[in-house]
């Protein structure tokens, strides 16, 4: 069993304790006495030795556990749910040691157990601050706990259909115990004669010897974690390497962080559904450059990216720790994450003008090459395609916005300015076109004819933003640029032309197309009329970068 699946079960064990512990509790809207019976069930459950054993060896578990976790992150920087998960359960314990060794440890060493009544009077009328800490810290290891249920089955496909059932739940449970408890406290406070004779304080020296004990042991274990990697840190840091991101970005961190770390230590959005557990897959990247000589997949990412039908350049970002210098570039909501980086990502869900560059492509006659091939030709032929194109937009910086059929459209500029954007489309349609011609390379023999390919380029404005509803909802564009990309696009096709670049984004990306075709087009709709070049091949047209 791996850790991850001892962190869950230990978890799972301490979170039954909650739900009948506080379930114990709301009886006391019953009244006392129902409290006090559901106890006896309680107590054949948990004080019983396998019952001990295992709801102890959980809880030492369970915090042993979070100090490797604390040891083994390479930074501390982390959303605020895995923030407050980590520091919660690390927490925990300090707010728990009084409550035990006011029930547990007193029992065994006095041999006397202290009933309900008893127990609601010390914490309700003789020290309320020590009912406030306990009502605390049940909350918090509800809390701790919901959180890790959350971070476990947020992946889960089906999660999203139970989700409020599940939140309701969370909120009900420890609401009902702590009106409960409090309703018990006032029935109590109001008659003195529920109340059993106070035990006695013989034990009562021994038992604050071993609160402080307590306090000590776990307080030494966490200061004991954070000096070893403290230290652990400091020897990493004289290793270091690069991880260079889509812009040109490059990060420099120690040897041993995995990407997504090496994300949050640079402050660059990368999404992670999971919290880093490699169960979700949201956080993988694409390895543009140095993916030989890397780590091999640990088995949990393995079996995730085997889930996915991921390709063997696709890493988990929270499993990939590079042992030398690589170069990525986030797989989903990249270019979101580009854009929220720069801009905000409130301003970006409501929608903002922006220059950008956009790129159509479409295969030229692949609806009559479909009719002669069998359906799982089609999709095969046609997934190789759609990844020379996604493979072409991620490693120019741009932003896949979506397929169409056969065709597909680009966009850049999301995080960079207009020229910059429309060099990077131009130098991704050329590498589209190569793509295309490897394909008729490794594919030839199996097709009637070659695979053609027709594209557009067009830079200008348009309104950028999250759009859809519900799943469906992701980051486009539109506007009259793309619009007439798109007819740009028909033209080509039109035209039996490779691409068609309207003279705004060649004059951006300062193109020298001397030689090929001008026209001027008049589009419906549209009121001043367009420049393009025609290019029939694109083959000798150099990449704008080398230039």
């Amino acid at each position: 069993m791996r850790l991850r699946e001892v962190r869950l079960v230990s978890g799972l064990i301490l979170g039954a304790f909650l739900v009948t512990h506080f379930g114990n509790h709301a009886l006391g809207l019953v009244s006392v006495g129902a409290m006090e019976e559901a106890r006896r069930w309680f107590n054949l459950l948990w004080r019983n030795p396998l019952g001990t054993i295992l709801l102890y060896g959980a809880l030492l578990l369970h915090f042993v556990l979070a100090l490797q976790a604390l040891y083994r992150r390479r930074t501390l920087r982390m959303p605020f749910r895995e923030a407050a998960q980590l520091t919660l359960g690390l927490v925990l314990p300090f707010l728990l040691i009084p409550h035990v060794t006011g029930t547990r440890i007193e029992l065994a060493l006095t041999g006397r157990e202290a009933d309900y009544p008893e127990v609601i009077r010390n914490l309700w009328t003789l020290s309320p601050e020590s009912g406030a800490r306990q009502a605390v810290a049940l909350v918090i290891a509800w809390l701790h706990g919901c959180l890790g249920v959350y971070f476990w089955l947020r992946p889960k496909p089906w999660f999203h259909r139970y989700a409020l059932g599940a939140y309701t739940g969370a909120l009900l449970v420890p609401l009902l115990a702590l009106l409960g408890f409090a309703e018990a406290g006032k029935t109590i406070a109001a008659d003195p004669d529920l109340l059993n004779a106070p035990g006695p304080p013989s034990a009562h020296a021994s038992l604050s010897a071993i609160r402080s004990s307590l306090y000590l042991a776990f307080g030494s274990l966490i200061g004991a974690a954070l000096a070893a990697r403290a230290i652990r840190v400091a020897w990493n840091w004289s290793q270091r390497l690069r991880i260079t991101y889509p812009g040109g970005r490059v990060v420099s961190v120690p040897r041993g962080f995995s990407v997504l770390e090496a994300s949050r230590t640079a402050g660059i959005m990368h999404p992670s559904v999971c919290g880093g557990r490699g169960r979700c897959s949201t956080c993988r990247v694409r390895v543009l450059e140095g993916l030989e000589g890397q780590p091999d997949p640990t088995p949990q990412e393995r079996a995730t990216l085997a889930r996915i039908k991921a390709g063997p350049d696709v890493r988990l970002g929270c499993q990939f720790r590079p042992a030398r210098d690589v170069s990525v570039v986030p797989v989903l909501s990249a270019a979101r994450t580009r854009l929220t980086m720069t801009e905000g990502s409130s301003r970006a869900a409501r929608g903002q003008e922006r220059e950008i560059a956009v790129l159509f492509c479409d295969l030229r006659g692949f609806t009559s090459l479909t009719e002669r091939r069998l359906p799982f030709d089609t999709v095969f032929l046609l997934n190789r395609y759609f990844e020379v194109v996604g493979h072409a937009v991620d490693e120019t910086g741009g932003h896949l916005d979506k397929f169409i059929g056969d065709g597909a459209l680009a966009l850049f500029g999301l995080s960079t300015d207009p020229e910059e954007a429309s060099r990077q489309a131009v130098e991704a349609a050329l590498r589209v076109r190569q793509g295309v011609a490897d394909l008729n390379a490794a594919y030839g023999s199996e097709l009637d004819e070659p695979l053609q390919i027709a594209m557009s380029l067009h830079a200008g404005p348009a309104i950028v933003g999250e759009m859809g509803y519900g799943n469906a909802t992701n980051l486009t564009a539109v506007g009259d640029t793309l619009n007439a990309a798109s007819r740009l696009e028909e033209l080509a096709k039109e035209l039996d032309a490779e691409l068609v670049i309207s003279d705004e984004l060649a004059r951006l990306a300062a193109l020298r197309l001397v030689g090929y075709k001008r026209r001027t087009l008049t589009m419906r709709g549209r009121t001043a009329p367009l420049d393009v070049w025609i290019i029939p091949d694109t083959r000798p047209l150099s990449s704008p970068r080398s230039g």
